[in-house]
């Protein structure tokens, strides 16, 4: 559906707006779809408005210089290759004026229709080995780590976050004759499957000496994810050219299907048919030991199904030939001079330093519900409950971005943020003293669970639209990825700190047995249970780990306590500086 005409507030023209979900960018054609050499451009027509991803802001309106002219191409080939090399091209973009969208996925041309589902599938692959990375696994290794070592594991998380570092090799190297997409995609997804068959192989062994050979597993799953990551970015290229200009808001939303599903598939499906109380109680009738799936069972069919995939897509997929080759040097050479804007300074210094009043709630409450009897599949049923919400509140937080200036919008999710880290820690202080989770509290663990996403997911869409809003177009790719690639990072590095104070402030005491008994013969002085090895030690030797301190709730309180500190003493001004800048001052750096 389109939106309200934007008005200029000079005059009764209707202004195009500059973006369409996820960039701030114009086309600059006319009504048949040919450029005009024109300095400054008014439409009288308003633009399209898709509602996926980030969300439009109403006042991203300028008059955009225009891009050189492509209407004396020779061909209709030449043509769409200058469309694809511009700077400025997004998978949002509606290219042709006059060649509306399809309404709907079944209205999609054949071809269009056999490609979004491809893209589908490989966005699904990458959230596969993610969903376990950076949600299953840690789960599973809070019987047998410390939180402070689970720290160490997110670290496996980090590539996502660095990804722009090396996005630019991948968009230079690759060879003519597999095509400059599959270049990438089909051997990073063979050494995707062989890592996957090979950790299978060795998941229970691996499982069960994590917390001695720590950096190795982490080693591991970061080179797991960093392939993900990779192909992520060949991914994200190929989309500009599998599906038809005007159709290209379905490559935002096959990624948002894809890596959506394949994350809920290995982080809330996995968790619950690997426990095995969930898998007796729905689906046996004799109770064993085990959940319905192992984590060497599941590795292993996403190895194989990772390796057909593969197979399939070199021998029956083909790639269009093109001869572009983007400079590395120079694209390096454009991001420094970007950060050199001060502007620019200020928005990361605000993204490494905004999530750190909720990193206790994000990377410790669920840990410690668990670590206080709540179960597996208790777990798996809220985060179940939460992902309709979650899909459906984000839609409305896109709609909000339409209304309200976005950092104004980030803002209240900041806020409601802080105060959902705070319900989280009341959340886990009224846990039943005698262990048994009745349905009263398993409906506030859900509705906590639920405002808690919500409120994440307003900031996100919120910033995402920021990002778009400010985006030089001429160089649309490179400055979205480096503010994305910033603001995730904020969200990683305080992670690992946040994990290894909660071990630092607890404070435990293993008190032995009253008498010895014929299961624990001997006797053993009182010793400290505040790490995870120590209290399992404990109760192997019939004692009792009394918690004098918890440090969940202090690092929770000091998060807090930095975050109210920094939204009031520095982001808020900041973010209300920033958001009044015109858009020119972000775009005012040495162009090459």
């Amino acid at each position: 559906m389109s939106p309200t005409p934007l008005l200029h507030p000079n005059t009764d023209i209707e202004l195009e707006p500059l973006h369409n979900t996820d960039t701030d960018t114009d086309t600059g054609t006319d009504t048949d779809g040919s450029e005009t050499s024109h300095g400054m451009t008014q439409k009288r027509r308003g633009g399209g408005l898709k509602k996926q991803g980030a969300m439009n802001s109403s006042s991203s309106v300028e008059f955009r210089r225009k891009q050189p002219s492509t209407e004396f191409m020779s061909s209709s080939a030449q043509q769409v290759e200058a469309l694809l090399e511009r700077e400025s091209f997004t998978l949002d973009d509606d290219h042709d004026p006059n060649k509306p969208a399809a309404a709907s996925l079944m209205l999609l041309s054949p071809k269009d229709r056999r490609n979004f589902f491809l893209l589908v599938l490989l966005y699904f692959l990458q959230g596969v080995p993610m969903g376990l990375a950076m949600g299953s696994v840690p789960f599973l290794l809070k019987h047998t780590l410390s939180y402070g070592e689970i720290g160490v594991f997110t670290l496996a998380s980090y590539p996502y976050s660095m990804k722009l570092l090396w996005s630019p090799i991948v968009d230079a190297i690759w060879s003519p004759k597999m095509g400059r997409r599959k270049s990438w995609i089909v051997p990073v997804q063979f050494v995707s499957s062989v890592m996957l068959l090979w950790l299978g192989s060795q998941a229970e062994r691996l499982m069960a000496e994590a917390s001695k050979r720590l950096y190795f597993f982490t080693w591991v799953f970061f080179c797991l994810v960093m392939l993900c990551a990779t192909q992520d970015v060949a991914v994200d290229g190929w989309a500009l050219t599998l599906i038809s200009p005007e159709n290209l808001s379905y490559a935002s939303t096959a990624q948002t299907v894809g890596l959506t599903a394949g994350q809920f598939l290995s982080y809330t499906v996995f968790l619950a048919f690997n426990s095995a109380d969930f898998s007796n109680k729905w689906f046996r009738t004799t109770p064993q030991k085990e959940g319905l799936f192992t984590l060497g069972g599941y590795l292993t069919f996403w190895g194989w199904a990772y390796l057909l995939v593969t197979i399939g897509l070199a021998l029956l997929k083909k790639e269009e030939k093109t001869n572009n080759r983007d400079g590395i040097i120079s694209v390096y050479k454009t991001m420094w001079k970007v950060l050199k804007l001060k502007h620019i300074q200020t928005i990361v210094i605000i993204h490494l330093i905004s999530k750190i009043g909720f990193q206790a709630n994000d990377a410790v409450t669920n840990l410690k519900l668990l670590d206080k009897g709540f179960s597996q599949e208790d777990l798996a049923l809220t985060v179940l409950i939460d992902f309709p919400f979650e899909i459906g509140l984000g839609y409305y937080a896109g709609k909000w971005c339409a209304y309200f200036p976005p950092m104004q919008l980030w803002m209240w999710g900041f806020i409601g943020r802080l105060v959902a880290a705070a319900l989280a820690q009341i959340t886990v202080y009224i846990f039943p003293s005698d262990g048994v989770v009745e349905s009263w509290y398993l409906l506030v663990v859900i509705a906590e669970h639920i405002f808690s996403t919500f409120t994440s997911t307003v900031m996100f869409v919120a910033i995402s639209a920021f990002h778009a809003k400010i985006a030089d177009p001429e160089i649309g790719g490179t400055y979205m990825t480096l503010l994305a690639t910033v603001s995730n990072l904020g969200g990683t590095f305080p992670r690992i700190f946040v994990l290894k104070l909660v071990d630092y402030f607890t404070a435990a005491t293993c008190v032995p047995p009253e008498k010895p008994t014929v299961d624990f013969p001997q006797a053993f002085t009182a010793f400290s249970c505040a790490i995870e090895q120590e209290k399992n030690r404990c109760i192997k030797q019939g004692g009792l780990c009394n918690i004098q301190r918890d440090g969940y709730y202090i690092t929770n309180v000091v998060c807090i306590l930095m975050g109210i500190v920094t939204f009031w003493g520095y982001i808020k001004p900041a973010a209300l500086r920033l958001s009044a800048l015109p858009l020119r001052a972000w775009r005012e750096y040495e162009r090459t």
